[in-house]
């Protein structure tokens, strides 16, 4: 789906996409002996739909204190701010947060949570992409933050099931210290790039990879129906020497290990505090926009911790930390509004003029068969 937009909240209001990084745990901890602790009402607090189900905000704070503890995973700490936030929410309210290897894939987020169920070292939370996230539902806890009518419709599901958090745009990070600015997609291709050109991550896997390739097919005639076109321009990329099947990091990207990287806008932009001859290209005749999904854990070892991290999240606080590493926050126009959204982040968010895509649901399911069936063979 193709929407001409001049304003990014124009762009996300029409859909949600991409899958997000993550990671699995290793070993085989104890078994998990947190969960199911009670609310003052007397319900279990892994059954809670809403902070009143517990007494109310304090007596869900009070819980999730006495839990102690909060698992998150995939949450990379320049990744949307994530490091900032994670802080501030440990400080705030003496909850230890145990963060689990944060570069892999959105699935391995959903294969953790599998494999260590009933521990508790399982994930507790989830921020998925679409595809991985509306193929797991079933594994998630309907939950309702205070400021769930703030939410727009287009981005949550209707009982809390999965609600979007941040979103970003597809582009091209480059270090002009090393290569020739990057103008077009069709530039990547040129000796210039030899060895060069990374993209984050194995699109069957993970959003911001998938993205990519749905950004490449669309400079190459493609579209949000048609992914085929990107695939074959990764295909070219690699005959000429120019693929990198490097997993590009700040750690790459600072060494000069990857030099041009294709990655979500706000993941490229954190690059540019620690590497001033870092630049960041949105296509914009190209764009790809998306929205992450946040949800919880139906069988969270920490529930009430769980609970109170979305509260978070969906705060002002949280949404203004968002803000601050370069997303969108979901609630930003309700924000805006109230006078709530930090004016000076907010006018800082990248805008776009010009036609964006955001794949349905449906366009993912099928560029994600596509790309299963075709991607290794292209860049193998």
């Amino acid at each position: 789906m193709s929407t001409s937009a001049s304003l990014f909240t124009r762009v996300l209001a029409c859909a949600a996409s991409a899958l997000v990084v993550a990671g699995v745990a290793a070993c085989a901890p104890p078994e998990n002996k947190d969960s199911g602790g009670q609310t003052q009402s007397g319900g279990k607090a892994s059954e809670a739909t809403s902070a009143q189900d517990f007494g109310g905000m304090d007596a869900l704070i009070e819980a999730a204190k006495g839990e102690g503890t909060l698992n998150v995973i995939a949450l990379p700490p320049d990744w949307a701010n994530y490091g900032a936030i994670i802080k501030a929410f440990s400080d705030k309210y003496g909850i230890k947060v145990t963060s689990a290897q944060p570069d892999a894939s959105s699935q391995d987020e959903i294969n953790a949570a599998n494999q260590q169920k009933g521990r508790s070292s399982a994930p507790d939370v989830f921020d998925l992409g679409q595809s991985v996230a509306l193929a797991n539902t079933a594994m998630f806890a309907p939950y309702k933050v205070a400021t769930f009518d703030d939410i727009p419709a287009a981005f949550k599901d209707p009982n809390g099931t999965w609600v979007n958090d941040y979103g970003g745009y597809m582009s091209i990070g480059f270090d002009s210290a090393k290569v020739p600015p990057v103008t077009n997609v069709n530039d990547l291709l040129k000796p210039e790039y030899r060895g060069k050109v990374a993209l984050n991550g194995d699109p069957t896997q993970a959003g911001a990879a998938f993205s990519g390739v749905l950004m490449v097919a669309l400079s190459q005639g493609g579209s949000a129906d048609d992914i085929a076109p990107g695939v074959e321009f990764f295909r070219k990329l690699k005959q000429a020497g120019n693929f990198l099947p490097v997993d590009p990091t700040p750690a790459t990207i600072e060494s000069g290990q990857t030099p041009v990287v294709i990655d979500w806008n706000y993941t490229n932009s954190s690059e540019t505090k620690k590497l001033p001859s870092w630049t960041v290209f949105v296509p914009p005749n190209n764009a790809v926009a998306g929205y992450y999904y946040q949800a919880i854990n139906k069988d969270a070892p920490h529930p009430a911790a769980a609970r109170l991290w979305q509260e978070f999240l969906y705060s002002d606080e949280g949404q203004n930390l968002f803000a601050q590493g370069g997303v969108r926050p979901v609630r930003a126009d309700s924000m805006a509004a109230k006078g709530t959204l930090d004016k000076a982040v907010a006018a800082a968010l990248p805008v776009v003029d010009g036609p964006v895509t955001v794949p349905t649901p449906q366009q993912t399911e099928a560029a994600s068969k596509y790309l299963s069936e075709n991607w290794a063979a292209a860049v193998g």
